[in-house]
């Protein structure tokens, strides 16, 4: 069964381990529920009840949302990392992003960040399910460039040398503008780009430049926005491809 057919249809229902399909919204005022809809097996990230408790209070004060089940999955992983209830209305999907990232975490795509601290926060889940590679662009081999960031610089290189990877920027504005330069040139066609960068400035305007193109992308509106945030939809987003595409990897290997 695909992806859109297990979790993006605007009525169904998300599927969790060990448990009865619930909706985000279902009552869960028994331990055994919390532990049944949040935690998780053993290839995948691992929830204490405490960690489901907090989970339950989101989605109790979270109030209504037009949001897919897949969509709040993700909006709820971010509420549960930043403690911001604002992202509710600043997060950002296009068309069909969610389904093309998930399908190419399943087909083990790259995975290029433009930091270490958003390379750390993903480690664990993409080691745990798919094991794409993933590489940092501040740890990319290049010349010195005066006219760029290294982070800038270092996603290009990364970008021309995997083109149709997954681009994650949760910190470098400047490695934004560079991914939507090489966009707009056609040298380069992301699977999904993530980009959670504070902006400031005429960083505003690189989002916007990516919100206007064919790539499938996930974005926060407003100045808001770090590395944190990133890390958290990359994190739902591989729980969410786990489900989909996880037990079918399974049967092929």
């Amino acid at each position: 069964m695909s992806f859109n057919s297990k979790l993006l249809t605007p009525n169904s229902k998300l599927q969790t381990p060990n448990s009865k399909l619930q909706t985000p919204n279902s009552k869960l005022s028994e331990t055994d529920k919390l532990k049944a809809k949040y935690l998780r097996s053993s290839k995948k990230m691992e929830w204490h009840v405490t960690d489901a408790q907090s989970l339950a209070i989101i989605d109790s004060e979270i109030g209504d949302h037009v949001f897919s089940p897949a969509e709040y999955e993700i909006v709820r992983r971010v509420i549960y990392a930043t403690a911001d209830f604002e992202y509710k209305s600043l997060i950002r999907f296009s068309e069909r992003a969610l389904q093309a990232g998930a399908a190419a975490l399943a087909a083990r795509t790259t995975i290029v960040v433009d930091v270490p601290m958003v390379q750390v926060g993903i480690a664990y889940d993409i080691q745990n399910t798919f094991s794409n590679p993933v590489y940092c662009s501040m740890e990319a081999l290049t010349r010195p460039q005066k006219e760029k960031t290294r982070a800038a610089w270092g996603i290009e290189t990364l970008a021309k040398r995997y083109p149709e990877g997954i681009f994650v920027v949760g910190q470098a504005q400047t490695a934004l503008t560079a991914l939507v330069d090489l966009i707009e040139a056609e040298e380069i066609r992301p699977a999904l780009i993530i980009a959670t960068p504070v902006g400031f400035g005429n960083f505003d305007q690189a989002k916007a430049r990516l919100q206007d193109s064919l790539v499938p992308h996930i974005t926060i509106e407003n100045r808001k926005g770090n590395a944190v945030v990133a890390a958290a939809i990359v994190d739902g987003l591989v729980d969410l491809a786990w489900q989909a595409y996880g037990q079918d990897r399974n049967r092929g290997s």
